[in-house]
């Protein structure tokens, strides 16, 4: 029978890796969500194209070396695969995505981070993602 509270860490061939906590990745997105606001307005950008600058903010940075947004470096987290290997642009994009999913259930895909035993959102769960604390 699995715990009632989750797991913090999981050892894979890479080593051992901390799971991020639901309030470290909250602010983390807070944070994100700043810097492209502010983008937004010191480059007066059409709003129509907000949601591709963010879509394209969000894969870029996860698949880049960083595996980490602006705000998950931040606070000292990152975007993995299952084995703690850096993921694809084309998992980004699909983690990315598959936020909506989330979104559109009540916001309850982004809470799942709080109670599941890798600390995954649904989101995280449908691109086979982890984010972790960053040991490098």
């Amino acid at each position: 029978m699995p715990s009632v509270w989750p797991a913090a860490e999981i050892d894979t061939e890479r080593g051992t890796m901390e799971f991020a906590g639901f309030w470290k990745r909250s602010f983390a997105l807070l944070v994100d969500g700043l810097i492209l606001a502010a983008g937004e307005t010191l480059l007066s950008y059409d709003r129509g194209v907000s949601g591709l600058v963010g879509a394209v903010y969000f894969i870029a940075m996860e698949a880049s070396p960083w595996q980490a947004t602006l705000g998950k470096r931040l606070l000292g987290i990152r975007v993995t695969d299952m084995d703690g290997g850096r993921i694809s642009g084309w998992r980004a994009a699909g983690r990315y995505f598959a936020k909506l999913i989330s979104v559109f259930v009540l916001l309850i895909g982004f809470f799942m981070a709080a109670f599941t035993e890798k600390k995954q959102g649904l989101h995280d769960m449908i691109a086979g993602c982890l984010v972790v604390a960053d040991s490098r």
